[in-house]
């Protein structure tokens, strides 16, 4: 296909005339995040009206949710209460912190539930109501398994996860989602910043040859990341050619000076030398992106709807299913820490890069997925 056209905001070469598709997403969420109140009302009540086309992934019901929740925390109990009344189930996000009514609802009908789907579907939306009376239901299901168990691959603790939390054999929580989100937003190459996407480091891949890169450096001492409780400095390195072809995450240690210790790693196929596909100048674009720490905070699931959004905290954008990484360590699980959206920095790339962190070892965790 001839690409004779460019898009107008970036000079991305397109075989269409009009936005590249990133350009149109950041001027479809600079629309959403400048809703009115009223506007917002309009929205909330349009999803009460057609509250089951979420669950048949109808739009514009569907986008109109994840713009509500995503960009304004906006879902609210009277939805939540529609959605349980009407057995609307997906997506699950329906029912973060959902008040107690309607949690108490979704547990009447999990404990009644005959078939592992739906009790696939209900574990999902407890999980993301996430109190204490939650992980007191899946916990008695999972030391005390139903029937349908049988049919499902993973426990309900597996299943907290989705809500950002899961516990252990003796019912005790581990929160695995900071409670604040800062997004990456585009500012200039020199501009100062406490994250940086993209440093490029002097050592080799001995997987590939290509360079290993510090996919994301980060100063936790900056006031709007002290959520993270991360007194220093967080360097998180992989090579960005084979971290898609590793069994499991690639891990590093840091030390809050900058350190940086970084694990041996393996293969899927370790018969299988790898080529970097990764050239010199996508290398330096790479470094070289303009991305930098946000002013401010935005919604906790500000990033879960967007392919072009990178995030610090918050929940993620999950390409397959959400996916903890295990300390090699302790063996507790890590905490996701951010996304790194793959062609944001890299074009011709695609995924995400998901970086998880566990504070008390030091030890930072990258895993991707893509479709």
């Amino acid at each position: 296909m001839s690409l004779k056209f460019k898009c107008p905001n970036c000079g991305t070469p397109l075989g269409y005339e009009g936005l590249c598709w990133k350009c149109q997403a950041e001027q479809n969420r600079r629309e959403v995040l400048a809703w009115t109140p009223e506007q917002i009302a309009e929205k909330q009540q349009f999803i009460l009206q057609n509250i089951r086309a979420l669950e048949e992934m109808e739009d514009p019901e569907l986008t109109t949710f994840w713009s509500l929740l995503s960009c304004h925390d906006a879902i609210t109990p009277e939805i939540q209460r529609k959605a349980l009344a009407e057995k609307v189930f997906f997506p699950a996000e329906l029912y973060y912190h959902a008040p107690a009514d309607v949690r108490d609802g979704i547990i009447s009908l999990l404990l009644d539930a005959a078939g592992a789907n739906e009790a696939a579907n209900l574990m999902s939306c407890l999980a993301m109501q996430g109190d204490d009376k939650a992980l007191e239901t899946l916990l008695e299901l999972e030391q005390h398994p139903r029937p349908w168990r049988k049919k499902l691959y993973v426990d309900p603790s597996v299943y907290a996860q989705c809500g950002g939390w899961t516990f252990d054999k003796e019912g005790r929580r581990t929160t695995l989602n900071f409670d604040t989100c800062y997004p990456m937003v585009k500012g200039t190459r020199h501009e100062t910043s406490p994250v940086r996407i993209g440093r490029i480091r002097e050592d080799s891949c001995p997987h590939c040859g290509g360079k290993m890169v510090d996919m994301l450096v980060l100063d936790g001492r900056d006031e709007r990341l002290r959520f993270l409780g991360i007194d220093g400095i967080l360097t998180a390195a992989c090579c960005p050619n084979c971290v898609g072809f590793l069994q499991g995450p690639a891990f590093n240690r840091f030390t809050l000076d900058g350190g940086v210790e970084i694990f041996p790693s393996k293969l899927y196929d370790e018969e299988e030398k790898m080529d970097c596909y990764i050239r010199p100048e996508d290398y330096a674009a790479l470094h070289e992106n303009s991305l930098v720490l946000g002013a401010a905070s935005v919604p906790l699931f500000y990033g879960t709807a967007c392919e072009d959004v990178n995030t610090i905290g918050g929940f993620a954008n999950w390409v397959q299913d959400w996916e903890y990484s295990t300390c090699p360590h302790c063996g507790k699980p890590m905490k996701y820490l951010a996304q790194i959206q793959w062609d944001t920095v890299l074009d011709g790339t695609e995924g995400t890069l998901y970086i998880e962190v566990c504070p008390d070892c030091q030890i930072a965790s990258m895993q991707h997925q893509q479709t």
